[in-house]
């Protein structure tokens, strides 16, 4: 020990050592070698932020004291959160009521410290935020730079002549939820990543760089990569460029180089490559191949010395799409109907959160449940969803806005929709133009002024707008009160979206032959008539069922219903989806892989003597947002031998129905009982068998079995090994299961969870929409006998171990391995 330092002092300073590493200030330096690294460096900017949930004075002020604030990675969503003080995130008399589920808004805070490097030398600084619902105002060392309102579209700032070099940075982000402002959840606050950017002065822009394929036949493709080169320097430059197409395996498909000489100084110019590949292999919703084209920019010295100024690598497909009344739509010389369903934009127990893995896991849960588009409602979703609807296979309408000029909340977008639509329109456009999944553009769902003259103006003033800024896509927009007053405002299309109108297909077609017709929303409860019609009638391309994924707000409108009169507090989710905010499929999306084709099935669904949720004695005839009240359960204690409704939904030719091995009968399904049969049984415990046949051969079947009492907890991972980066996540069915394992759909026992491990449980959930738990505390109630856990990877590489239990049940382990890669963050 050095002399004189005794050892309090000792301890002191070993203390605040400690608590200097616990600030994050040394992760949170952008590392210098950004300066002399070659092209541009996007660093992930999601941890060590400092979160206040409500207002402060001068919170934007670089000497603020914020120590007493939560530190916080992003995403974040402060919305899914425990109200402070309670147990809950539900407020029975939150501002946004039914629409937002009872979840409340307000305002919060975000600060975050970092060192820039110390010698930017010629350097430029960009920041890009991702998503902020909504409001955002940004400050940069307590000068304001920026404010946003809309709280679906990404937007950035080039901070260079803010930032100090060498030194404490601070940005600040005040975000205002505040008041009426959504028909849905929203989520509240910074709910996608943040990126830093550091580049050269002679760059490229990756929103300003648009990759089309004008030309696909059998043996070439003719690909076009329009650029923008910015020249900030003062001085005239002579630069290359040179781009290379690679295909999935990274081998160099075709290239070119061009010499562009004297760039003059604060300039840009929009160069056209156009390249040609021979055999290309196309992308498709059954073989989603993906290229990347590699734009380089070198700039060249006074002796001819290249110096690499930028690069950006541009995933892209390559794929024809042809839209008619004749033939539909074509995909690669290939007719497709578009099995769809609308989605909105949060992740159930997450929130608005939207964690890369989150938003594949709902396109992969989509996918495998046979839908092949996707509709994102009602605005663009995160840069993460449309990455896995590239890989995966899913075709999108990427949609902008719920309003325009008039409002449907008194705080909604309205209030801006003249100063920033265009705006939000390029955020759009150029973000997503390049995604092969992107299929048709919808600018507007259900706009209040659609049958008015001046709705018709405005749309076609929009639909210009996008055509002008990505000529390669078809433009919808989703309309309601279909009727001859719509048709101005439809002669802005090229794709006409009609919700819940499927009894306009025929009049409409008879006296409008050209016009072709997507369902941009349906009925789940009329998911027949919808399909057939887009079988039957080739001017109607596909159907979108409202909805695909079940979300939350617009509280119970697939069991109570419309309208919205009083209270139907603690409902909280919408009820409505084929699958459930846990990614469980619902009795509807069974019915619909019949209807679909998805293989040849059988399901057995049982009718409750006792409705499974109180009724809505005002509900309106209109309204069909919800499935016939069906459950899979042979569990009907104090009904024995009384007569219940037992459905089959089959695509086979016949179905038998066995209780406990004693035939009940076969009985037809075809189109004429839209492939459901039906029988009254006496209940008995035992088990409920449906068999399918083709002729005479048993080719599916399906078994409900009585569950006794539950003894243990089984633990189900979508995955078995995660990255350690902080962001990935973990999906784990709990289930409650009997002796013989048949999970007890009645078992509702609380469950308690423990993590070890470099990891945490970031949520829990269950599909329960009446519940008003915690979706951040370790412990949840099942709900027809399971529910979701929810975990989240640290950054060390190791096992993390999940235990779960509960009073009076053998618990369960579940080991989860960790492996480098993924993000890393700043």
């Amino acid at each position: 020990m050095q002399k004189g330092l005794n050892l309090s002092d000792f301890l002191v300073l070993i203390i605040l050592l400690f608590f200097m590493g616990c600030t994050g200030g040394g992760q949170n330096r952008i590392p210098d070698n950004v300066i002399t690294k070659k092209g541009r460096s996007d660093i992930l900017f999601d941890d060590n932020w400092r979160f206040l949930r409500g207002d402060s004075i001068n919170a934007e002020l670089t000497d603020y004291d914020d120590s007493a604030w939560r530190i916080i990675n992003l995403p974040h969503d402060w919305s899914i959160e425990d109200i402070p003080g309670t147990n809950s995130p539900l407020d029975s008399g939150a501002i946004g009521g039914i629409d937002a589920g009872y979840f409340i808004g307000g305002t919060g805070w975000y600060r975050k410290e970092f060192i820039a490097p110390s010698d930017p030398g010629s350097k430029r600084f960009l920041i890009r935020f991702d998503g902020v619902y909504m409001n955002a105002d940004i400050w940069l060392n307590g000068k304001h730079i920026g404010f946003h309102p809309y709280g679906y579209t990404s937007f950035r700032y080039d901070i260079t002549d803010d930032l100090i070099p060498g030194n404490k940075n601070v940005l600040a982000v005040k975000v205002r939820n505040e008041g009426r402002n959504s028909r849905w959840y929203s989520g509240s606050g910074i709910y996608r990543h943040v990126w830093f950017t550091v580049f050269n002065p002679v760059h490229l822009d990756p929103w300003k760089l648009a990759v089309t394929t004008p030309e696909i036949d059998s043996g070439k493709a003719k690909i076009s990569v329009k650029t923008t080169i910015f020249n900030e320097t003062p001085d005239t430059s002579d630069l290359i460029l040179t781009t290379l197409i690679l295909d999935s395996e990274n081998r160099i498909m075709a290239t070119t180089s061009d010499t562009i000489q004297k760039v003059i100084g604060k300039s840009k110019i929009e160069p056209v490559e156009m390249l040609e590949i021979n055999n290309p292999v196309l992308w498709s919703d059954k073989s989603p191949v993906m290229y990347r084209s590699v734009s380089e920019l070198y700039t060249l010295s006074n002796d001819g010395i290249q110096y690499l100024s930028d690069r950006i690598t541009t995933p892209f497909g390559i794929r024809k799409i042809e839209i008619n009344a004749v033939t539909g739509f074509i995909l690669n010389d290939e007719p497709l109907l578009l099995k769809g369903g609308c989605m909105h934009h949060d992740n159930g127990p997450l929130g608005a959160a939207a964690y890369d893995r989150a938003e594949e896991r709902r396109v992969e849960l989509m996918k495998k449940s046979g839908f092949n588009a996707i509709r994102c409602a009602h605005n663009p979703p995160s840069p993460a969803f449309l990455d896995a609807c590239d890989r995966l296979g899913m075709l999108v309408i990427d949609e902008a806005f719920d309003m325009w000029r008039e409002q449907k909340n008194p705080e909604d977008y309205h209030l801006y929709f003249d100063d920033w639509w265009q705006e939000d329109v390029e955020s759009m456009v150029y973000r997503d133009r390049n995604h092969p999944s992107v299929v048709l553009w919808s600018i507007g769902n259900e706009i209040p002024e659609s049958g008015k003259p001046e709705g018709a103006e405005l749309a076609e003033k929009i639909a210009g707008y996008v055509k002008n800024l990505d000529p390669s896509r078809m433009i919808t927009s989703a309309v309601n009160n279909i009727g001859l007053n719509k048709d101005l405002y439809f002669n802005a299309m090229d794709v006409c979206g009609y919700n819940y109108a499927v009894g306009s297909y025929m009049p409409d077609h008879s006296r409008l032959p050209e016009r072709i017709i997507v369902s941009t929303e349906s009925f789940p409860l009329e998911a027949w008539d919808y399909w057939m019609a887009a079988k039957d009638y080739p001017w109607v391309i596909g159907d979108f069922v409202w909805t695909g994924f079940d979300y939350l707000g617009e509280a119970s409108i697939g069991w109570l219903g419309y309208p919205h009169e009083g209270s139907f507090y603690p409902w909280s989710h919408a009820f409505c989806g084929d699958i459930d905010i846990c990614g469980f499929k619902r009795p509807q999306s069974y019915y619909r892989d019949i209807l679909w084709e998805n293989g040849k099935q059988v399901s057995i669904f049982v009718e409750p003597p006792v409705p499974s949720f109180p009724l809505n004695p005002h509900k309106a005839i209109w309204s069909k947002w919800e499935w016939e009240d069906r459950v899979a359960s042979w569990n009907w204690t104090g009904f024995e031998d009384k007569k219940l409704k037992v459905e089959v939904y089959s695509s086979c030719q016949e179905v038998e129905l066995f209780l406990n091995q004693q035939s009940l009968g076969r009985k037809p399904v075809n189109r004429e009982n839209r492939w459901i049969a039906g029988w009254e049984v006496p209940y008995k415990q035992g088990e409920l068998t449906a068999k399918g046949y083709e002729d005479t051969t048993e080719i599916a079947s399906s078994i409900l079995r009585t569950a006794y009492e539950p003894k243990k907890i089984r633990l189900i991972s979508d995955r078995t090994s995660i990255n350690a980066d902080g962001q990935d996540l973990c999906f784990i069915t709990v289930e409650l299961i009997d002796s013989l394992g048949v999970r007890n759909p009645e078992a509702s026992n609380l469950i308690q969870f423990e993590v070890e491990g470099p990891g945490s449980i970031i949520a829990t959930g269950s599909s329960n929409p009446m519940s008003t738990e915690s979706f951040q505390q370790p412990m949840r109630k099942a709900y027809q006998g399971r529910c979701l856990v929810i975990i989240k990877a640290g950054r060390k590489e190791r096992k993390i171990k999940l235990r779960a239990s509960s009073e009076e049940l053998e618990p369960a382990e579940i080991i989860i391995n960790t492996h480098p890669g993924g993000k890393k963050s700043l």
